[in-house]
């Protein structure tokens, strides 16, 4: 089933121990998009300067990634510059303009609006709520966020929630939106606020899903080296819809999400061997494929039961 996602594309400057990147092509649209074309039809909605290059556009394209929605208007496009340093888990911002992007009212053409599948990518919930006023058909709707709309419009988030099926979030945010010390009773406290699903993304230690009454963990690739984070949480939420609009369930249950969660890490893993979006964008179903039977692999547990005789508390008999 093809897939709606309208959010940030951007033109991204990075720093990190392993070297720098001006210029490259980034956004949470963009990062998402490539990773969903993987596996199903993405339409995009969005906005860009005339400085964004044609060459990003053609990228884009290469994935058969529908830009109908795409808004090219007189300006300059969204930019973000960034440092990473030490373990890289959370990036320095050195720069933001928002441009066009700040003032973006996004655009939904007809064939857009009866798209089984949604994605708000990171931005304002005003611009999300609108998006959703333009949608039909009641799809599933997956909600992005970060701490600066917590902190500036929680009241419009907070509305928003009563009418998305899920939230991704990462754990610092989610507590911070929560004041929940606990990413268990966060995940509660955002489930209550209208979510049936609450995705936590917790960096190099996987992702935790809660999904009505029902608790999974799933742990990060383990990997010997990251180049640069930037976009991995987009990637992430790419793998995680891109396969429940595969499946093709729009009321998804907790296998469905289980597996979304796993190959949305797995996707992750990929994202963050190389700057901005260029190993994404160079994946391989194959590739994909190995690494995520690989990852099936490594959580298997196998042999006798846990609860056996050995385990058991020695009896006081026992010489």
């Amino acid at each position: 089933m093809p897939l709606l996602v309208v959010g940030s594309i951007a033109i991204d400057s990075i720093e990190s121990p392993h070297g720098s990147c001006p210029e490259i092509l980034g956004g949470s649209a963009t990062h998402f998009s490539l990773t969903a074309a993987l596996f199903t039809r993405v339409k995009l909605v969005g906005v860009v300067g005339e400085d964004f290059p044609e060459d990003y556009l053609r990228v884009l394209r290469s994935r058969d990634i529908c830009l109908d929605g795409l808004q090219i208007l007189p300006g300059r496009s969204f930019r973000w510059s960034g440092r990473y340093e030490g373990s890289m888990a959370q990036a320095e911002t050195l720069s933001v303009e928002l441009n066009l992007f700040g003032t973006f009212e996004p655009t939904l053409p007809e064939h857009y609006r009866d798209t089984p599948f949604v994605f708000l990518a990171n931005g304002s919930p005003h611009v999300q709520r609108k998006v959703l006023e333009h949608v039909r058909d009641e799809p599933f709707v997956l909600l992005d966020t970060m701490n600066l709309w917590i902190e500036t419009e929680r009241r419009a988030l907070v509305e928003l929630l009563g009418r998305v099926d899920a939230l991704v979030i990462n754990d610092e945010e989610i507590r911070e939106f929560t004041r929940e010390a606990n990413l268990m009773r966060a995940g509660r406290a955002v489930q209550a606020m209208g979510p049936h699903t609450v995705v936590i993304k917790k960096g190099e230690h996987g992702a935790l899903l809660l999904h009505e009454d029902e608790v999974f963990a799933a742990p990060a690739v383990p990997l010997a080296e990251v180049r640069d984070p930037t976009g991995a949480g987009d990637t992430f939420a790419g793998g995680f819809m891109g396969t429940l609009a595969r499946v093709g369930h729009k009321r998804p249950d907790l296998e469905d999400l289980k597996l979304a969660v796993s190959v949305g890490t797995v996707c992750a893993s990929f994202n963050v061997e190389d700057f901005g979006p260029n190993r994404i964008r160079h994946l391989e179903p194959a590739e994909l494929l190995e690494r995520y039977e690989r990852y099936l692999r490594m959580l298997q547990v196998s042999g006798a039961p846990l609860l056996n005789a050995s385990l058991l508390p020695v009896s006081e008999h026992t010489v």
